[in-house]
């Protein structure tokens, strides 16, 4: 059987994020996603253009975020523009 490839690939990135601000620290953080949204990211089909996050309740989420439609889900598409988790540790959300 063939052996699984692992590589880590930016899916998508706010390039224009360094020209409007002054990053002061990052972080690397997962994001919680349906398999429509999955597909689609890896299509090419997010922007992070307008998107923020915030700390609500101890956990960290994601507002604004677009992620096109995946063409060929069917009727089980996702909401564009929903509200999506973060995963961070603990001890990066302090």
């Amino acid at each position: 059987m063939g052996e699984k490839k692992s590589y880590e690939a930016i899916i998508c990135k706010n390039k224009k994020a360094h020209l409007n601000y002054q990053i002061e620290e990052t972080y690397e953080a997962g994001i919680v996603l349906t398999g429509s949204e999955v597909k689609s990211c890896r299509q090419g089909q997010a922007n992070l253009k307008d998107g923020y996050a915030r700390v609500k309740n101890g956990e960290v989420f994601l507002y604004d975020v677009h992620i096109s439609p995946y063409s060929h889900a069917g009727y089980s598409q996702h909401e564009p523009l929903r509200v999506r988790k973060l995963l961070f540790h603990k001890q990066e959300i302090k």
